[in-house]
């Protein structure tokens, strides 16, 4: 008897219980994966900072990001029919 209840308290009741840990153990499984994911970012973003410190790419980036342009230049942005998105009103 004195097992049965040493075993419960252990599983559900105590804060150091088996489910307690189980849901800890998936949430350091999560943020291991989390960092794994953040530093393939941090590596892909490295590789464009690097290249963005060339200043032909830095304007061909900013020029294809952020539409900027030369004092005499102009800029017409084309818009295709199916790139365009639709209203909910249009269907």
């Amino acid at each position: 008897m004195i097992i049965l209840v040493f075993v419960i308290w252990m599983l559900f009741i105590d804060t150091n219980s088996w489910f307690i840990h189980r849901e800890l153990d998936q949430e350091i499984e999560e943020l291991k994966d989390n960092k794994d994911y953040y530093k393939k970012e941090i590596i892909k973003d490295q590789e464009a900072i690097k290249i963005l410190k060339d200043s032909t790419e830095l304007e061909k980036f900013a020029r294809e990001q952020y539409f900027m342009k030369k004092d005499n230049e102009e800029i017409f942005i084309i818009e295709y029919e199916d790139s365009i998105l639709k209203n909910k009103n249009d269907d």
